[in-house]
């Protein structure tokens, strides 16, 4: 597995909760880094929205993969790999996993929704899932495939998404830490941490949860760890939208004011581009080894 400047396994194991951020591409990787987070995300949801694609399994593992591939590059921190519902079933969970350790991920997330998925914060979106014991086999796959034991197997379950409440999604988390995940997933789509707080108090398994406040933005990272169970903290969507607002109003001042001359002035300079860039690494080798 890729060697990286934080083990996100460690943290959690010595009682801390790992912070992850989204990312969509190199660039906002690089930005998640040097922003202080501990973690990637390399979000399904925000490579779909950058492609200008809904979130529903339109865009294939390949091209997942060498987004992932390409953040891995440019990044030393560790990437957690959103693969959905593992493009497929077990056999392709095994394929899915192989190459995702293989391009440089710490770790993936697997959902509990049948193929094609639909993206879980939708108003009115389809939520299928598969039964229990398919999933288990997808867990159990996932675990044979992967080379080195601290590569995170996360097991995410959809059943509060699905409206199956949460009888059915503690089932679910047992029966996944019982096929062998490394952690558990919990996604609400409830605009208060109301749902996710019952689920965690009412968790007795022993692996950690991973939570993704993206819906209950209440959910402050003060509050996840006075629940003392949570792994990690995972900033699902907030790049590419950051992206997107900041976007919008510069276009739309430059439209207002009919040039540049207003804008200029609120947005990075191209310096701060080059930077990003490693611009002076690669003029330093132009002067060394061009001939």
């Amino acid at each position: 597995m890729r060697k990286t400047n934080k083990n996100l396994r460690e943290i959690f194991a010595n009682g801390g909760m790992a912070k992850v951020m989204a990312a969509h591409d190199p660039l906002s990787a690089i930005l998640v880094e040097e922003a202080g987070f501990d973690g990637i995300w390399a979000s399904g949801f925000e490579y779909s929205a950058a492609m200008g694609l809904a979130d529903v399994s339109l865009v294939s593992m390949a091209e997942h993969l060498n987004n992932m591939r390409n953040m891995a590059h440019r990044t030393s921190l560790p990437i957690i790999a959103d693969v959905d519902t593992g493009y497929g079933n077990a056999i392709n969970v095994i394929f899915t996993v192989e190459q995702y350790e293989a391009a440089g991920a710490s770790a993936v997330v697997i959902e509990d929704k049948m193929f094609p998925k639909v993206t879980s914060l939708v108003e009115g979106g389809r939520q299928d899932l598969v039964s229990i014991a398919e999933f288990q086999g997808k867990i159990e796959a996932a675990i044979h495939a992967r080379k080195d034991p601290d590569f995170l197997i996360i097991a995410r379950t959809e059943a509060l998404i699905a409206g199956r409440g949460e009888v059915e999604a503690l089932e679910r988390a047992q029966a996944y830490e019982a096929a062998g995940a490394d952690l558990i997933l919990i996604h609400s789509k409830q605009k208060t941490p109301d749902e996710i707080e019952s689920f965690v108090s009412n968790w007795r398994g022993a692996i950690p949860i991973v939570i993704v406040p993206t819906a209950y933005p209440q959910m402050t990272e003060a509050r996840a760890k006075s629940l003392k169970k949570i792994g990690i903290l995972i900033y699902g969507n907030h790049a590419v939208r950051a992206a997107v607002t900041g976007m919008q109003n510069v276009l739309a001042q430059i439209i207002r004011d009919g040039g540049i001359q207003n804008a200029n002035e609120t947005i990075v300079p191209v310096s701060e581009i080059f930077r990003l860039q490693n611009m002076d690494r690669v003029k330093k080798n132009e002067k060394r080894f061009l001939r």
